[in-house]
């Protein structure tokens, strides 16, 4: 007898949550099998699941017992609203990142944006979408990363306003910017064995951790950033939750202006703001 929704469900929560996974992810990964949103599986308790549709459901349910997270399985993951593509070259989209939108938004729009270590574009595809007007350039290392960026793009409709560049921070970036913005590696050596593997074992080593103190990406921009930034220019980065003092210093220490440390949801600090003299 072919199962339906509801059973198929219960049984994928049951073995996630002996796992010590968020039984909560079955659903996510249902919908993925059945090609279906997940408001629209509320609504087909009693529906027949098709043989094919189990079989790609108990494959995810499998992936994520052994700590693959679910965007690295459906291939996608929410952020500021919009639904982006994503890959194990990219780190995981955050809504801690959003945090960083939400400061960027909080001012008027700029002409020109520029976003260093995109990764899969979302702070940048989501400032453009935002902002109909604005240009932008978005640089990374990773060709596999840059990709799934220029992919994303695409998809969101700023392809004719975004400029991809393979760079290491700098290095390759032409031109001055309104506001410059990065989500860094800032993951100290220390703290690597501590993460969660989810995220230790499936995003790039490289999108995690430049090594050392953690600190090595925000002494490069609080160092360099004002070269590229027009008189009054702004610059957000992205920052782990204990580094706020450490890299607000950085750009004090750098002659930058109205250094300000901003939390997250969680009352956690997350972004450091600060603006060109």
């Amino acid at each position: 007898m072919t199962p339906t929704v509801v059973q198929v469900l219960r049984d994928g929560a049951a073995q996630l949550a002996e796992a010590g996974i968020d039984a909560g992810d079955a659903r996510h990964l249902l919908a993925f099998a059945m090609g279906v949103s997940r408001d629209r599986l509320v609504l087909m308790g009693s529906d027949p699941v098709p043989d094919a549709a189990v079989a790609r459901f108990r494959a995810a349910v499998s992936q994520r017992m052994a700590h693959v997270p679910v965007s690295k399985i459906t291939g996608q993951r929410q952020f500021w609203g919009r639904v982006f593509y994503v890959t194990g070259d990219v780190l995981d989209p955050r809504p801690e990142t959003e945090t960083l939108i939400a400061a960027a938004l909080d001012a008027p729009a700029p002409a020109r944006v520029l976003d260093l270590g995109t990764g899969s574009g979302c702070i940048a595809v989501t400032l453009l979408a935002e902002w109909p007007h604005a240009q932008g350039v978005a640089t990374d290392l990773s060709d596999a990363a840059l990709a799934v960026a220029q992919g994303n793009a695409q998809d969101l409709g700023v392809t004719d306003r975004l400029t991809l560049v393979r760079a290491d921070w700098f290095d390759g970036v032409q031109g001055s910017f309104d506001l410059i913005v990065s989500n860094p590696p800032y993951i100290s050596d220390a703290e690597m064995a501590d993460l969660s593997p989810e995220v230790r074992d499936h995003d790039p080593h490289m999108a995690l951790t430049p090594g050392g103190d953690g600190l090595a990406p925000y002494r490069i921009i609080a160092a360099q950033a004002a070269t590229y930034l027009t008189a009054g220019g702004r610059v957000l980065v992205e920052i782990g939750w204990k580094q706020g003092p450490d890299v607000a210093a950085l750009f004090q220490a750098n002659g930058w202006q109205h250094v300000q440390v901003l939390p997250d949801l969680d009352g956690r600090d997350r972004v450091v703001s600060a603006k060109r003299g």
